[in-house]
């Protein structure tokens, strides 16, 4: 089965052409700045990567581009639609509402609405999606995928806040997580590599990117995660805080005159490593400037690693061991430096770094030392691939 994937942006839509049975990407792109002035960028298997800039007013445009670049006759990789077997939705909240993936009806429609609220820039975006595929391809079977749907097996002393409960039983106001179809993928991934049984195994996955967080996997369910009833909560990220003591808020509106609206900006899109350094939110460009005598940039790799270090530890309090730490996404998959910086607080596990292969990047890895007493892997995320195989199940 062919099965296409949408990653349903704001003002962006990514998308991958999975093929299931072997699992190869047959074509994937972006389309970008929907609304604005509009560009599609495709690359078919095997193929040269294209960018063109096409007038995207509505997602409608965007997605019948995609579809359009797909069946060319030129450089498309399949004759028509009625190849698509299926389409995978990336849905970012569920809620309590799905504990796990879904073929997509009214009802799921009216239920993933009612999450509006708690991810007002994500859900709506990601239905617009949806809507437009079920105009386009009105016989397809489409499957929703959550983004929170694999912390959902947390117990309730993981998810709940110090809060009073009625915020809880009137707001639903708790813990969710993200990430969740990477985390999934991840620590499954990690078992299989292992040849291990997943149930077996208490697993840590540390998924390093732009947006970052850490869930703690035993007996095969996530029992804790790093990001909250939002994805501000947990890490130092890229341009987001993580944990603070929520006073600042308080204090910082004070000093600088602003309302809640401006301290939340400040807080998503001004803090995080980008904030600490003054300097960026790429790791790359920490990286450069820290060994160019940048000390704003090396504080921000410091506080970042240390801060992935100190919730592992807490993970491994919370599993009472572990077997497996794995890192992934962009920082995890390609940033040497910050692994070596995160490892150099884990001696008190048994674990030594394998230099050598901590070197490398992008690559499925061991890279700890053969006599650690745990495995540590670098296992690239497929988020995409992980959505596939769940709308295949599905359908």
């Amino acid at each position: 089965m062919k099965v296409l994937v949408i990653n349903c942006g704001s003002s962006s839509l990514k998308y991958q052409l999975i093929d299931s049975d072997s699992e190869g990407v047959l074509a994937s792109g972006l389309c970008e700045r929907i609304g604005i002035d509009g560009s599609l960028t495709y690359k078919p298997e095997g193929g040269e990567k294209v960018k063109k800039d096409l007038d995207m007013p509505t997602h409608n445009e965007a997605i019948k581009y995609v579809l359009d670049a797909l069946t060319d006759g030129s450089s498309g990789v399949i004759k028509d639609l009625s190849e698509i077997g299926a389409v995978g939705h990336r849905i970012v909240h569920g809620g309590e509402k799905f504990t796990s993936s879904v073929i997509i009806d009214d009802e799921v429609i009216k239920a993933i609405e009612e999450c509006n609220d708690l991810a007002p820039l994500h859900n709506p975006a990601n239905l617009i999606g949806v809507r437009t595929c079920q105009k386009l391809m009105p016989n397809v079977p489409m499957v929703a995928v959550f983004d929170t749907a694999f912390h959902q097996t947390m117990p309730k002393k993981a998810y709940m806040y110090g809060l009073p409960y009625e915020y809880y039983e009137k707001y639903k106001v708790r813990r969710y997580g993200f990430h969740g179809t990477s985390h999934d993928f991840v620590s499954h991934r990690a078992a299989e590599l292992l040849g291990k049984n997943y149930e077996d195994l208490k697993i840590i996955v540390a998924h390093l990117g732009n947006g970052a967080s850490i869930s703690a996997v035993k007996e095969g369910k996530c029992v804790d995660t790093s990001m909250g009833l939002t994805p501000l909560e947990g890490l130092v990220m890229g341009t987001r805080s993580g944990d603070i003591d929520p006073s600042i808020m308080e204090f910082i509106a004070g000093k600088e005159n602003l309302d809640i609206a401006g301290v939340m900006n400040v807080l998503n899109k001004k803090s995080g490593v980008a904030g600490l350094s003054e300097l960026s939110s790429d790791f790359r460009d920490l990286e450069e400037g820290a060994d160019s005598g940048n000390e704003k940039a090396r504080l921000a790799m410091e506080v970042f690693a240390y801060r992935v270090a100190k919730y592992i530890g807490s993970y491994v309090a919370a599993l009472n061991g572990v077997d497996v730490i794995a890192f992934t996404a962009g920082i995890g998959e390609n940033a040497p430096t910050i692994r070596k910086m995160v490892m150099e607080y884990l001696g008190y596990l048994g674990i030594s770094i394998n230099e050598a292969e901590n070197g490398k990047r992008g690559e499925d890895l061991t890279i700890s030392t053969p006599d650690s007493k745990v495995t540590v892997m670098v296992i690239p995320t497929n988020e995409e691939l992980s959505i596939a195989r769940q709308t295949v199940a599905l359908v």
